[in-house]
């Protein structure tokens, strides 16, 4: 199995509307804090939320799922974030809509699969054996090319290692010298050289050569300890989902034919459930030798009752698996069909599969709350707001939607920096109040004026 160098596949988390959520807020003995790490009240939300993460690190939570159910707009996707952000840095965090199955090219199952391998990480220690030092001497040895023409080849590269216990020359192949190119070593930068593969990490430069400009952007590291020669840990945070799709890629030649057939293969490509069972075996193969640390993270399923009853026969499953993630589903639905059937269930989820989740239920918020929401939106996007608008943005969000007021800050800001202004007053909410309209005023207004729609 390919481990080497796999480029992470982990979807980029935009910078967005849940930017400010930096954990649950949470005091010691688990009580909610009234403001805390970027939420705010939900105080009974996020106890639970605080308790499940705490199941979650002791390891009692596989096979049980997690459903967040509250009107839109109650801050169930916050929460989710919450609990990520509670699980650490390091831990997986893979949001995806329940739309988001339905494709033309690939299977509902087969997108629900890669979801759930994009949530759970492995952490690979391995031991490996290197030359690190400080570069003292980098020199290309160059012979006649034996190809003919005028051109000179490199026959191999001297380069001089040095560290705190002594100094040692190496002659390494010539494309071990590509590589020193391609990560730009120069002489007295700390580096190390892979035995085996012959990989080369360039760490930093030399911290001796820390005073050689005023102004540097250099990454300065201290002279390597030890032997020149010896034996590193090196620590790998890759996902199951990563390992799928570097051991999927054909391993074809460089001939043109191979090339055109990478060209013409369609962007999406199944991944077959045998090569599934096989990482498996040799991961937990890894983990049985001390090898790799699984890691569980979240898979984050929004709108869940778009999901349709296949969907949710797989999900049954798929959380009775061994390597399965921490699954938070979030609904804003009532009693609603269940898609794909006539049947009636409440969030539009089968009833045998609530049995197995742990249910938590947003309210919402009042207006004190989402003017402490709004000024913390506008902290994050940098924008001024002057208290008497925040105490109207607070009304009109409880008239009309938490979202509508967040959203009024923007063009809010625009209106005040047309008026020579940096804060926002009162008159500019109630001027962007009337330019635009909220859902409930949009729809009173098609109410009052149906004639002039098509129906």
């Amino acid at each position: 199995m390919k481990i080497e160098e796999v480029q992470s596949t982990t979807k980029a988390q935009r910078v967005a509307v849940h930017t400010h959520v930096k954990g649950l807020g949470l005091k010691e003995n688990g009580e909610a804090m009234g403001v805390g790490a970027g939420l705010v009240g939900q105080e009974k939300a996020r106890e639970a939320a605080g308790v499940v993460v705490d199941l979650i690190k002791a390891k009692k939570m596989a096979g049980r799922a997690l459903l967040l159910a509250g009107a839109p707009g109650t801050g169930k996707t916050a929460l989710a974030l919450g609990v990520s952000q509670e699980l650490g840095p390091k831990v997986p965090f893979c949001p995806m809509v329940g739309s988001e199955v339905y494709s033309s090219e690939v299977k509902k199952t087969e997108i629900l699969m890669e979801h759930f391998r994009r949530a759970i990480g492995l952490r690979i220690k391995e031991n490996k054996e290197v030359y690190e030092g400080e570069v003292t001497e980098l020199t290309p040895e160059e012979t006649e090319n034996p190809l003919g023409g005028y051109g000179r080849t490199v026959s191999h590269v001297v380069i001089g290692l040095k560290t705190t216990r002594g100094l040692k020359q190496l002659r390494l192949d010539p494309s071990i010298y590509e590589a020193l190119q391609k990560e730009g070593v120069a002489v007295g930068d700390v580096v190390y050289v892979e035995a085996n593969s012959g990989a080369v990490k360039r760490v930093g430069r030399s911290d001796a050569y820390a005073t050689e400009f005023d102004l540097e952007a250099e990454e300065y590291v201290p002279l390597p300890k030890g032997e020149v020669h010896k034996k590193k840990e090196i620590v790998q945070d890759v996902t199951l989902h990563d390992l799928d799709v570097a051991n999927a890629r054909p391993q074809g030649g460089q001939d043109v034919l191979s090339m055109m057939g990478q060209l013409m293969k369609p962007k999406k490509t199944e991944i077959t459930e045998k090569l599934r069972t096989e990482i498996n075996k040799v991961v937990n193969r890894y983990i049985d030798q001390g090898v790799a640390e699984l890691v569980p993270g979240v898979l984050f399923v929004d709108e869940v009752h778009m999901l349709d009853i296949e969907c949710f026969t797989y999900l049954n499953r798929a959380l009775e698996s061994s390597l399965s993630p921490i699954v938070i589903f979030a609904t804003n639905r009532g009693v609603c069909t269940i898609r794909g059937t006539d049947v009636l269930a409440p969030h539009g989820v089968p009833v045998d599969l609530l049995d197995r989740m742990l249910i938590i239920r947003t309210m919402p918020y009042s207006i004190p709350e989402m003017e402490m929401i709004v000024s913390i939106r506008a902290e994050a996007e940098s924008i001024e707001v002057e208290p008497e608008a925040l105490t109207a943005l607070g009304k009109i969000g409880a008239e009309t939607s938490l979202r509508y007021a967040v959203q009024m800050l923007t063009p809010g800001r625009i209106l005040a920096e047309t008026s020579g202004r940096k804060k926002i007053n009162i008159g500019d909410v109630e001027e962007v109040d009337g330019l635009f309209h909220d859902a409930k005023a949009s729809a009173q207004l098609l109410a009052d004026d149906a004639e002039g729609y098509l129906h």
